[in-house]
């Protein structure tokens, strides 16, 4: 069985951690299936970057680099996607499921008759056959699966395999020559917009997750509102913590409803079943009373923890590994205290 390991570069010519995460999975489902795996890289400085790879085991390299693949643009990527994948001549592709490859993969599956299912959660071999894994319904059932169909190309989900780690060598990467057309380069990136470090709330490499739930906007115990100072703690240890931000549905879903709430915080923060499942190590959930529906995307977090004024709050049912019973206000200010 050939298997091939596809991945692209980021702006400043690395492999992002994604991609090397697949290496890992390729590697593995390599090994299971007793054949052998390619790694094939698209972007600026794509043979740089294959080098940086040289010592996972693969049996061949391959790489697609110059200024129209530099920056991403679906009809480029998908050529180049699509030229690797040929080049190669594997039956299975798995790919990172990064927005670059989201966009183009399956228009380069499409291309080269190929099958391709995304968010793929892990990737072994049974009876013979390849299997993929991924959630459905919300991400309450996990289902496995299998296809006959060749080339099958699978976007792996970041966070699911440890990155591939080891010494850079000499890759000699094949470079693939593809013919790209002037309407290929129509589009092109004017510049990047980012925010500020000190305003960036989500992180999804950062160690912890904080996760504010409406408790923070509603009256204290001194039936006053206190939503200034619920945003200085909150945006004080995501400073001092480096730590990503996230939210219950019920709170991002206050500034639909005109009432006054923390002006930081948005729908892409929000964690839960009809919002984002992070794969932090570790989790701090913050005047959230630890529903299912919210709890269900804390499923990938490590360790689990949780501040509530309620003993009984569903994060106390076996939803959390610790629950700090106390007032979230009063506990924040001493943790970022204790923070400097």
């Amino acid at each position: 069985m050939k298997i091939l390991a596809l991945l692209h570069t980021q702006d400043d010519g690395a492999l992002p951690k994604a991609a090397l995460e697949v290496v890992t999975a390729a590697a593995g489902l390599a090994a299971q299936a007793g054949g052998t795996f390619a790694v094939a890289v698209l972007g600026a400085g794509a043979t740089a970057a294959a080098d940086a790879v040289a010592a996972c085991g693969a049996s061949a390299f391959y790489a697609v680099e110059g200024d129209a693949v530099a920056q991403p643009r679906y009809a480029t990527d998908t050529a180049a996607a699509a030229a690797l994948m040929q080049a190669a001549g594997a039956e299975v592709v798995l790919a990172p499921g990064t927005s670059r490859f989201a966009r183009c993969l399956p228009g380069a599956a499409y291309r080269t008759g190929a099958q391709v299912d995304t968010h793929v959660a892990a990737v072994s071999v049974e009876a013979g056959a390849v299997q993929a894994q991924r959630w459905f319904y919300r991400q309450r059932i996990l289902g496995a699966f299998s296809r006959a169909a060749r080339p099958w190309v699978l976007l792996v989900d970041s966070g699911v395999y440890a990155p591939w780690s080891g010494a850079a060598g000499a890759a000699q990467a094949q470079p693939v020559a593809v013919a790209f057309g002037a309407e290929d380069s129509r589009t092109a990136a004017q510049g990047l917009q980012a925010p500020a470090a000190d305003a960036q709330t989500i992180r999804p490499d950062a160690p912890i997750l904080l996760v504010a739930g409406a408790g923070w906007t509603k009256k204290q115990k001194d039936g006053q509102y206190h939503i200034g100072e619920a945003g200085a703690l909150i945006q004080g240890f995501l400073q001092k913590a480096q730590a990503s931000l996230g939210s219950s549905k019920s709170l991002v879903d206050l500034k639909s409803d005109g009432q006054e709430t923390l002006n930081f915080m948005s729908h892409m923060n929000q964690v839960g079943q009809t919002g984002s499942t992070p794969r932090h190590p570790k989790g701090l959930s913050t005047c959230c009373h630890g529903e299912e529906p919210h709890a269900v995307g804390w499923r990938f977090i490590n360790e689990r923890r949780a501040i509530n004024l309620d003993a009984n709050c569903g994060w106390a049912q076996g939803k959390a590994d610790v629950v700090y019973v106390g007032d979230a206000f009063e506990i924040m200010a001493k943790v970022n205290a204790l923070l400097g």
